[in-house]
């Protein structure tokens, strides 16, 4: 099948806004938000931790009205962070930012497969998954079989997956709802105002003074926990090849957005009235579990766990299906190999989610073997790839505002407050980049070196005669290079860090 067959099928395959709007909420909303309740309590006081999602808020609401107005502004612009990336910095900054995406995307859901697969082996029934604190032979293969049902899950149709996506994303939000409720009605005021401020001294094991530090630390601490909890937001964007109307995926955006930040605000606030601050921080994750039996007795924290379940398994989808299509748009500009253009009958990527299935097979039994980093640091590695991809977007937003260049008509809002939107986004996404770490920065420059062959070969393939690297891919390329030395440098002389710890105790 050629590429250009591949695209116009493709094209028939198209989704309505309930669809796109459940690839935001389905990104977002995975293990994360059933652990926040414990995670804050550690890091801050009811006070700061109120004033640190004002911020974080207003931030990630930034970046969220970021990718409305660019759909908006720029409907022509399909494939959202690979599309911005594209526009503003060329051909290689397109695929740098794609590559840096799918390498998240599959990353991270790695992680959500060796969390599904512990949670599950809590159960006395499943307890054959888990061999002691990791994952058994048998937890593997299984963990694998949910992979690739997954796999043929979408392969079936990606209105099918869609349609899947949707009903799994609306079933787990009940049991979150459920919490909140619950939580509201069983809330202690005296419990959330007796230490407001955390000005109280707590003395720990050893008889050594315990202590939150001052308000702005305490919500610098909290807003890095929050760094990790809106990755995909851009879901709904990175699927805008295949909306029905491109007006849905701005209103998709910002919906999945309040949605998500509502419910993690309220979790987070409401677990405080529930039992004393040092006793909230203790409690094991999924610490909502523990949150909701204080609430309405022992049965909530079985409750609470088939809810992560749930969740996790709907991620799972969510990031193959995000993972795949990320591949898959770049090579209708010819910024990949044109094989990853290809789609089944049913308009499924299937070059793409091949691939990213069977390097993800390889990599989770590396990992649970017992040769790669643990799962948790796969969080980490996935959330700093895809923050430069964020970055991008969010200058882009700046650059586009500026010149107004192919902008649709009737676009209502100012370019004052488009401006304003794309500066306080790009100031928080770069808090995020540095926030996650330098050397995570620098390993970006090491994987676009790994991924370039496919550019070059998706570009000659259409280009035999001129150079696959042309003005600022050269630039770009450099950039890639320059990151590589510096992280050689990072590892070889800063040792310490958790990139370099990775690097010395082996991937």
């Amino acid at each position: 099948m050629s590429n250009d067959n591949a695209v116009a099928e493709t094209e028939e395959v198209k989704l309505p806004l309930f669809p796109l709007i459940a690839f935001g909420i389905g990104s977002m909303v995975g293990a994360g938000i059933f652990g926040i309740p414990s995670q804050m309590a550690g890091k801050a006081a009811p006070g700061p931790l109120l004033i640190g999602w004002l911020i974080t808020g207003i931030g990630m609401l930034m970046l969220a009205f970021v990718f409305q107005s660019l759909a908006t502004t720029r409907p022509d612009i399909t494939g959202g962070v690979y599309g911005y990336a594209r526009e503003g910095l060329g051909n290689f900054g397109g695929f740098m930012s794609a590559w840096s995406y799918w390498l998240s995307a599959w990353a991270g859901n790695l992680s959500y497969i060796a969390f599904f697969t512990s949670a599950l082996g809590g159960f006395a029934v499943f307890s054959g998954l888990m061999q002691g604190d990791s994952v058994s032979i048998a937890g593997l293969i299984f963990g694998l079989v949910c992979l690739w049902l997954i796999h043929f899950l979408i392969l079936a149709g990606i209105r099918t997956a869609a349609f899947v996506n949707t009903i799994v994303t609306a079933v787990k939000i009940i049991p979150i709802v459920v919490f909140i409720i619950c939580a509201a009605v069983a809330f202690k005021v005296g419990f959330f105002t007796a230490d407001f401020w955390g000005n109280v001294v707590q003395v720990g094991p050893e008889g050594e003074e315990v202590g939150l530090g001052p308000v702005m630390a305490q919500v610098s601490h909290m807003m890095l926990v929050t760094v990790w909890v809106f990755i995909g937001i851009e879901g709904a964007s990175v699927y805008s090849t295949r909306a029905k109307k491109s007006s849905d995926v701005a209103k998709a955006t910002v919906i999945a957005f309040l949605t998500v930040l509502a419910l993690l605000v309220f979790v987070n606030v409401l677990s405080y009235g529930l039992m004393a601050q040092p006793e909230l921080a203790g409690l094991a994750d999924p610490s909502m579990g523990g949150a909701m039996a204080a609430a309405v007795g022992p049965w909530g924290a079985g409750f609470i766990n088939i809810a992560v379940l749930i969740s996790v398994a709907g991620a799972m989808l969510t990031w193959v299906m995000l993972a795949s299509e990320i591949l898959f748009v770049p090579a209708a500009d010819h910024n990949i190999m044109a094989a990853f253009g290809k789609t089944n009958r049913k308009g499924s990527p299937t070059v793409s989610l091949w691939v990213t299935n069977i390097v993800s097979s390889i990599v989770y039994i590396i990992m649970i073997l017992g040769f790669a980093s643990s799962y948790t640091d796969l969080i980490t590695i996935a959330a700093s790839l895809i923050i430069p991809c964020y970055v991008i977007s969010a200058i882009y937003q700046i650059i586009q505002t500026s010149h107004g260049r192919n902008e649709a008509e009737g676009v209502k809002s100012s370019k004052g407050y488009r401006m304003c939107v794309g500066v306080i986004a790009t100031v928080y996404t770069v808090w995020l980049l540095w926030a996650g770490g330098i050397g995570l920065l620098f390993l970006n420059g090491l994987l676009w070196l790994i991924g370039s062959p496919l550019y070059y070969k998706g570009r000659k393939e259409q280009y035999p005669d001129r150079p696959a690297f042309q003005g600022k891919d050269k630039i770009l390329l450099g950039v890639a290079v320059a990151f590589t030395v510096l992280l050689i440098i990072w590892v070889t002389v800063f040792k310490g860090d958790f990139i370099s710890a990775m690097f010395w105790n082996g991937l």
